[in-house]
């Protein structure tokens, strides 16, 4: 069994290539070649560590496996398992932190290329964190990026994360001081730990297309219910995950301001099965949670191309190999 460590999988992955593997594992979806487990959470009795668990296959790629990560006061620790799917047999365990960061920023940046308009220069990022940057950074890789504001409560941080992306990306970026003037861009993304919503749909522009990202529990918020209630297209990433993580998409269901049959899934427009965007002036939607068929498609692609360029470390483990 392979082992890759962190810079191992650092500088076997680019976000070019995880935007692509995403594209390659959701068609797989929804061509019934691949299957994904909804995140399961397991608690302390304290509640002082929660452990997370994705599962997923993939059929085209030969592997199974799941990510497990725990989350804590002192952080978050992640570990992708990969299995061969026909014997079973152990293949790779890699640690994921920046392959989890890659492929979230991967699944905005696969969204951004099939649901914003073609001519979108300008982005909006809420949140100056660790998620927010590779976010920035997908959506730069599919459209041709201009300008970049960032808005967060700590100007100190949105400040340094507009200078150092700036420098990262070639691009301008600027700390903006009003929530209400990131709405102004062709393309938005939340990436925050919000428990309250920090985008409004009275703010929203004609032709705008949203990436929300940041809440995973039903505990936090990223959007107004008019936010969603003005799309024109709602897209998730699993609409099982969503019922037990999205409460910026569960609270405006419970209200009716949308309906079940308008909540499409991502694979649906990979395959060209849905159409998000009719008219230059829809408003978009992509609501991502994470799903273990991510972390298994990215994984796998980093798993090939470490054993073809001889990176990692082999050990014994459960059957010898």
């Amino acid at each position: 069994m392979l082992i890759l460590y962190e810079n191992d999988v650092t500088s076997l992955l680019t976000m070019t290539e995880a935007i692509s593997e995403l594209e390659r594992a959701f068609g797989a979806q929804d061509a019934g070649q691949a299957t994904n487990r909804p995140r399961d959470r397991v608690r302390t009795p304290g509640g002082a560590v929660t452990l997370h668990m994705l599962g997923a296959s993939l059929e085209t790629e030969g592997v199974i496996g799941f990510k497990a990560y725990t989350s804590s006061r002192q952080g978050a620790r992640f570990l992708v398992m990969l299995y061969d799917s026909d014997s079973g047999a152990p293949l790779c365990m890699m640690e994921a932190d920046r392959m989890g960061q890659l492929r979230t920023g991967a699944a905005t940046g696969l969204a951004t290329k099939l649901m914003a308009r073609e001519d979108a220069t300008t982005v909006g990022v809420y949140g100056s964190g660790y998620q927010a940057q590779t976010q920035l950074e997908a959506v730069c890789a599919v459209r041709d990026v201009k300008l970049a504001m960032v808005y967060s409560r700590n100007a100190e941080s949105r400040e340094k994360f507009a200078r150092e992306m700036s420098e990262r990306l070639g691009i301008d970026v600027r700390s903006v001081d009003k929530p209400e003037e990131v709405a102004h861009a062709d393309i938005l993304v939340t990436a925050t730990t919000a428990r309250e919503p920090v985008l409004m749909g009275d703010w929203l522009q004609p032709g705008v297309h949203i990436n929300a990202i940041g809440a995973n529990n039903l505990t936090r918020r990223e959007l107004d219910d008019e936010v969603v209630h003005k799309a024109n297209a709602v897209v998730l990433d699993s609409r099982e995950q969503a019922l037990k993580e999205a409460a910026d998409i569960v609270s405006p269901l419970e209200r009716g301001w949308i309906t079940w049959e308008r909540l499409w899934e991502l694979r649906e427009v990979v395959s060209g099965a849905r159409r998000a965007r009719t008219n230059p002036d829809d408003i978009t939607l992509f609501k991502s949670l994470g799903l273990g068929i991510e972390d298994i498609a990215v994984g796998a692609f980093v798993y090939k191309k470490a054993v073809e360029q001889g990176v990692g470390q082999q050990v014994r483990f459960l059957d010898g190999e």
